[in-house]
């Protein structure tokens, strides 16, 4: 067992924590853990750009009645207006860092995405998450005052309330437990300040794009805590992952759409090119649209999934702007020069999370959250795409400007993580059995079109899941699976708890209960309950 002091305790490696880091690193002595590697986060897997205005014949207005737009009405056009107009700013420092994006005769190209009125995507030919990413860890691993911590699992946050202290003040965030998965044993990091940087909860889904790291970590954490959450009900559905039985998770960017890719039906239904049936914006609608379209096409006709289809380009076209595309599809048999590529929906981003404000401080004194962990205000009830890997960095710095001018908490004695009375678990087999109960049962039931009947069914099934897990916790020494499992269903029963409790469709959340859309848009706003 041992106990780790740092100025500050970022808990994630993806962009936005990686990008606190770098902020910090000049001023404060920074621990970064992650639970895998540095690049086992969702950062590196996104295809698509940053969305940015830098050129002439866009503004920041358009920036922000684009997303406001996409949000259908739910996000906090402060907050909104805080990123669009940062992330010019953001731009220029990831390319002072020396991220290499795409450019055409001299200057960035500037690729378009659906639901954005303008060509305002800065990118790295398809793979921009992976280049930024690289850069990322690349200056993190020569920055002195960051330690790098891989193979960390975040187990809980500890805040001077759970510890018996100044209960009569408002509650604080000192430290974390972690497990380090290669010794086996749980270490106690205290901190003036804890970033909670962990990314979204896609894995709660049989079906996603997201890597497996993605069990709502931070999320789950910080309502244990007692954090508030909101919106957790607006799940993004990527409407094209690569369908094919040896492409798990491969994500077909939403550039080839905005570049000119058309859906279509399957040859054997008619090979209908259809979005035009559902929005006048085509295949440039904004994902939810496309999303619940497609779903919409493959439950009516019985498919397995629909085709997206670039054909039309010129190879060569193909080969700069999505090489990856290109060679992963070709790798699978697939030739996007001449064939369209299979796709359907799949789980991608999760639009809800831990409450934050301009400054990604949450309702715990101490405690930020950034990037998909958090709820910002700004994706509302639907995502703008590229604005993610934007909102990571624009908070990144809020956070690290935060943390700069506040001065150090007077240091606390931390209990170490006692597991003197569990033993070694008897049958792991419990575990995985639940985790794929979960990612079935919420994929059938709160997926891309919900009922109440379906919610109830759900909500019905999480209950018996968690009073195993906390059987299994309270007796059985802690493993990462037993943790990721424990992180998801609580994730999962927030996002039904949401869902039930918004009585109208509106961007991500369709019901066929509740087909309309509501005259006044409020977000979903959760708080624990009280510890007795």
């Amino acid at each position: 067992m041992t106990t780790q002091t740092f100025d500050v305790l970022i808990i994630g490696s993806g962009l936005a924590g990686l990008s606190a880091a770098l902020r910090l690193a000049p001023t404060h002595r920074v621990a970064v853990i992650t639970k895998r590697a540095l690049n086992d986060g969702a950062s590196a897997w996104a295809q698509g750009g940053i969305a940015a205005v830098l050129s002439d014949d866009d503004s920041f207005a358009n920036h922000v009645n684009d997303t406001l737009t996409a949000g259908a009405g739910l996000c906090d056009e402060p907050a909104t207006q805080f990123v669009v107009e940062r992330a010019p700013d953001a731009i220029r420092w990831l390319r002072e860092l020396g991220v290499d994006f795409s450019s055409q005769e001299g200057q960035l190209h500037l690729t378009r995405e659906g639901g954005h009125s303008h060509r305002r995507i800065v990118h790295a030919a398809d793979a921009t998450g992976a280049a930024v990413q690289k850069v990322m860890v690349e200056q993190v691993r020569n920055t002195p005052n960051v330690q790098l911590l891989e193979h960390h699992m975040l187990v809980d946050l500890i805040t001077t309330h759970k510890l018996g202290k100044d209960l009569d003040k408002p509650n604080r965030c000192v430290g974390a437990y972690a497990l380090d998965t290669s010794a086996d044993a749980v270490s106690v990091f205290t901190a003036d300040a804890v970033v909670l940087a962990t990314g979204g909860a896609g894995k709660v889904y049989l079906y996603t794009t997201n890597p497996d790291t993605a069990t709502g970590d931070g999320i789950a954490a910080a309502w244990r805590a007692g954090a508030r959450v909101a919106n957790m009900e607006f799940i993004q559905f990527h409407p094209t992952c690569l369908y094919h039985p040896h492409a798990k998770s491969f994500l077909i960017s939403e550039a080839v759409r905005g570049e000119g890719g058309q859906l279509r039906l399957p040859d054997s239904v008619g090979g209908h090119r259809f979005m035009m049936d559902h929005d006048p914006r085509g295949e440039l609608a904004p994902r939810d649209v496309v999303a619940r379209a497609i779903d919409f096409e493959m439950k009516r006709h019985g498919v397995d999934c629909v085709y997206l289809d670039i054909s039309h380009q010129s190879p060569a076209f193909l080969e700069e702007h999505f090489p990856t595309i290109k060679a992963r599809c070709l790798a699978l048999g697939i030739d996007i020069t001449q064939q369209a590529i299979p796709v359907v929906p799949a789980a991608h981003y999760t639009c809800g999370g831990v409450v934050a404000d301009l400054h990604g401080r949450t309702d715990i004194g101490g405690l930020y959250a950034i990037g998909e962990t958090s709820y910002s205000g700004l994706h509302g009830a639907n995502r703008l795409a590229s604005n993610s890997l934007l909102e990571c960095m624009v908070y990144a710095s809020a956070v690290a400007t935060d943390i700069q001018s506040n001065a150090s908490q007077p240091d606390l004695d931390l209990p170490e993580w006692d597991d003197s009375r569990v033993v070694d678990a008897d049958e792991a087999v419990v575990i995985s059995h639940n985790w794929h109960e979960l990612r079935q049962f919420m994929w059938d039931y709160v997926g891309i079109v919900r009922t109440n009947k379906r919610l109830e069914r759900a909500a019905h099934r999480i209950a018996l899941l968690e009073a195993e897990i906390d059987e299994f916790y309270a007796n059985f020494h802690v493993t990462q699976d037993l943790l990721e499992l424990r992180n998801l269903v609580q994730t999962a029963g927030l996002i039904v708890q949401c869902a039930q409790q918004r009585r109208e469709s509106r961007g991500l959340h369709f019901s066929r209960d509740y087909p309309e859309m509501l005259a006044a848009a409020t977000p979903t706003i959760l708080t624990p309950p009280a510890k007795t």
